[in-house]
């Protein structure tokens, strides 16, 4: 799995910027509005950065990053911190989402974002994406509970262990990767030779 190396780590971590900014200011200063403002601009900034890099910006990145950008503008312009909170059960339900309604149309969305770091036999594809979307949407569920009962304090500190369980998570499928991980341009499996069709010849008679 060589593949995930340079171009995809970094993908990785400007897709997780904006969120990890939003956890490490509102840590660092105790300001949810702060916090927020970090939101906005590393969104921006991740977006961005995935255009210069790839040239394109992935669909999913991008309705999360423009989700970031109107819901925390949202939330800066009236003052109300639930918009930017909201952002988060739509962008994680969406995920699981998005992935559930690939597998009932036939395709395989997981597949598309990640086929280019992993390279699985499709069984093993719509086992992964399962797994995920169940992730995601409970990650929603769980988001919007404690938007609606908990402090910003809480909700913050809440964000950061979904993102400390999100690692873990990913973490947990390297044995199933691993186990069902096809070589790409590896050497091909020997074959039997082909039974001969011919006799075997006549032993000599003896002298």
């Amino acid at each position: 799995m060589s593949e995930l190396g340079g171009r995809s780590r970094l993908k990785i971590i400007v897709d997780g910027a904006p969120a990890i900014a939003f956890v490490g200011a509102y840590v660092l200063t105790r300001d949810f509005r702060l916090a927020t403002w970090c939101v906005v601009i590393g969104s921006a900034l991740s977006l961005g950065l995935g255009l210069i890099v790839e040239r394109r910006v992935a669909p999913l990145p991008a309705v999360s990053g423009a989700l970031a950008l109107i819901f925390g503008g949202l939330s800066l312009a009236l003052k109300n911190n639930d918009f930017i909170k909201m952002k988060m059960t739509l962008v994680d339900g969406l995920l699981g989402a998005v992935l559930f309604a690939g597998l009932a149309l036939g395709k395989n969305p997981l597949k598309a974002i990640l086929g280019g770091a992993f390279s699985l036999p499709d069984h093993a594809w719509r086992t992964l994406t399962v797994r995920y979307a169940v992730f995601w949407w409970v990650c929603a569920a769980a988001n919007e509970w404690v938007r609606r009962t908990q402090s910003d304090h809480t909700f913050v500190y809440f964000r950061g262990g979904v993102i400390v369980l999100a690692v873990i998570f990913a973490f947990a499928q390297t044995p199933f990767l691993l186990r069902h991980h096809v070589q790409i341009g590896g050497p091909p499996e020997p074959t039997p030779p082909e039974p001969s069709s011919k006799a075997p010849a006549a032993p000599d008679p003896a002298p």
